[in-house]
């Protein structure tokens, strides 16, 4: 936390101060927002509780990822919700694409139409 301090020196304060450091064996640590992901690999993870506020301190390699807006639709989906709702090939694709790939939802839809 304090680079160049003593680590028992630093941890007597920290347990005069009421907190406590845990170190976390993580292996990678992905934080989600709408539009991308902040991957973080070889993490070093420590969790801090004072006066019962949790807060975890993050470091190590960053690397950001877009997320996909389109959702990852089968050929099976596609098959097996034309055969349950008994529609075209080009329903289903839109119904599944409207429910972000939800088959229950899709044939629901197409069969309430």
């Amino acid at each position: 936390m304090f680079p160049g301090m003593n680590p028992r020196k630093m941890q007597q304060m920290m347990k005069k101060m009421g907190m406590q450091q845990q170190e976390i064996p993580a292996i990678e640590v992905i934080i989600k927002t709408e539009d991308k992901e902040i991957v973080i690999t070889e993490p070093s993870v420590s969790k801090v509780n004072m006066m019962g506020q949790e807060t975890f301190q993050i470091s190590g390699q960053i690397h950001e990822r877009e997320i996909s807006s389109e959702p990852n639709i089968s050929e099976d989906d596609v098959k097996t919700v034309m055969e349950q709702a008994e529609c075209s090939e080009d329903e289903a694709k839109q119904a599944l694409e409207e429910t972000s790939g939800d088959l229950a939802e899709a044939i629901l839809k197409l069969k309430k139409q």
